[in-house]
């Protein structure tokens, strides 16, 4: 494999490789760009087919971070960790322990935080042996609700700029994924009166939603042939590509998942397809957003600040319409001007 070849490389700063016997530990830690600051970005772990699929999600995670903290006006950089492996298997306090340690051998250049199968407990073991993660409990703790938060504004923002409304009551909505995001996430569209379709692989999960907002249980790949006017992607990415978009009926994709298209060009396919895209690491910065109050924390300053994704995805919007850009593209370039001024 040609490493510095690869589409997903994109000038990578730093990518380091962790292995640890004992504990079973197997992990990319990628760094994107840190001329914004550290790079900050939660751990992944999750149970790849391959250290190639492993590598390239790290990639495309981190540098969606160093974009994500850029346009939401953070100082700091883009980076991602990934764990590889089962997390019903591997999870332990010495695989945790063996990644603070690895952690530390980048001596602040990278902070991590949790993410997919990690939880702020596991953030805590790795804690115990290095300074160098975020987002932990008793400080800006569980960022969750504020990826929710951010997001419901963000498909309010979509629904102003598309349908030209302010409110949500009576719109369908297809949520894919009820993690903890998710959940918060139906509570917020469903004390707005939207309707609700959902799917997952956790059957409790469901039947939680169901039980608690009427929503409507269908299959794993049924969800992209619901007749919406909302698809909210909030599992893995990579579910906008060839397969699915001709079978979307909804007029706007809003979702907090990350990577939502499974490449650049799938961009353009949704603008010709007149759907309105709310680029991912726009729409879900409120997590991070959260994290960045950490060490000064105070509540009411976060949430401020997470409302401000309905103003920028508007930007986006407007500035997307004006030049005839899919709004993923628009994104990107506010992004590396960001960067490139030193900050917003």
């Amino acid at each position: 494999m040609a490493f510095f070849d690869l589409v997903d490389f994109d000038d990578h700063e730093q990518v380091v490789f962790c292995s640890d016997e004992s504990s079973g530990l197997k992990a990319i830690i990628a760094v994107h760009n840190t001329k914004l600051g550290a790079a900050v970005g939660g751990c992944r772990l999750w149970d790849y087919a391959s250290d190639e699929e492993a590598l390239v999600d790290a990639l495309r995670l981190s540098k969606g971070m160093t974009y994500k903290n850029a346009m939401a006006g953070l100082a700091m950089g883009g980076g991602k960790s990934v764990i590889i492996g089962d997390a019903k298997k591997i999870k332990s306090e010495a695989l945790f322990k063996a990644f603070g340690n690895a952690l530390n051998g980048l001596n602040g250049r990278y902070l991590s935080a949790e993410d997919v199968n990690i939880t702020t407990g596991d953030i805590a073991i790795v804690n115990t042996v290095t300074p160098f993660v975020t987002g932990t409990e008793g400080k800006s703790g569980n960022p969750a609700p504020f990826t929710a938060l951010g997001t419901f504004l963000g498909i309010k923002a979509s629904v102003k700029h598309k349908f030209g409304r302010e409110d949500l009551e009576g719109l369908k909505v297809s949520i894919q994924g009820l993690g903890s995001v998710g959940y918060y996430l139906c509570e917020h569209l469903h004390k707005a009166g939207a309707k609700l379709v959902v799917t997952d692989l956790n059957q409790e999960a469901l039947d939680k939603v169901a039980t608690e907002f009427g929503a409507e249980i269908v299959g794993l790949d049924e969800i992209y042939d619901q007749d919406v006017d909302i698809y909210a992607p909030c599992a893995l990415g990579a579910t906008i590509n060839d397969n699915t978009i001709s079978r979307l009926k909804a007029k706007i994709i809003a979702g907090c998942a990350n990577n939502q298209l499974a490449q650049a060009r799938h961009g353009q396919a949704l603008l010709d397809a007149d759907i309105l895209y709310a680029p991912d690491y726009v729409i879900n910065a409120g997590g991070i957003i959260n994290i960045s109050f950490e060490n000064d924390y105070c509540v009411e300053k976060a949430t401020k600040k997470v409302e401000e994704i309905y103003d920028t995805l508007l930007d986006v919007f407007q500035k997307a319409d004006e030049q005839g850009k899919p709004t993923a593209v628009v994104a990107d370039e506010i992004a590396r001007q960001i960067i490139a001024n030193g900050g917003k």
